[in-house]
């Protein structure tokens, strides 16, 4: 029964497994904008490119700094916010910074304040064995 095994070869549950080579991917882009002169480049995109901006659910958005800034109808609130957005954080971390350096000063006061309580105390402690010395 072995020698039937051996013999018959079933070629779809080979042992051996050999993908096709994948042919080498094209390095050149795909845009022919680099093959354009100066001059075509800047009727083609405009004298100044600018920063990207798109428009989504009739909501100009546009990107500066980073982020996206939205521009609802020409306001500057949107920008505005983002201004005010980056204050506050910038406050709340010199808020925390302030509220450390009061429990160092509370902690320092009342380390200097217990040293002063033991230091007259001792002197106190002095007085009274130099009285009962006399």
């Amino acid at each position: 029964m072995e020698d039937l095994k051996k013999s018959i070869k079933m070629p779809l549950f080979g042992n051996t497994f050999s993908p096709k080579k994948t042919p080498p991917r094209k390095s050149a882009s795909l845009s022919s904008l680099h093959t354009l002169d100066r001059s075509t480049r800047e009727i083609e995109l405009g004298l100044e490119y600018g920063p990207p901006m798109m428009n989504i659910g009739g909501q100009s958005w546009k990107f500066e700094e980073g982020q996206w800034i939205t521009e609802s109808g020409g306001n500057a609130s949107g920008r505005e916010l983002q201004r005010l957005k980056k204050k506050n954080v910038q406050l709340e971390e010199e808020n925390n910074l302030l509220k450390l350096k009061i429990e160092i000063l509370l902690d320092m006061l009342t380390e200097t304040t217990v040293e002063y309580h033991l230091m007259e105390k001792e002197v106190e402690d002095i007085k009274t064995q130099h009285r009962r010395k006399k």
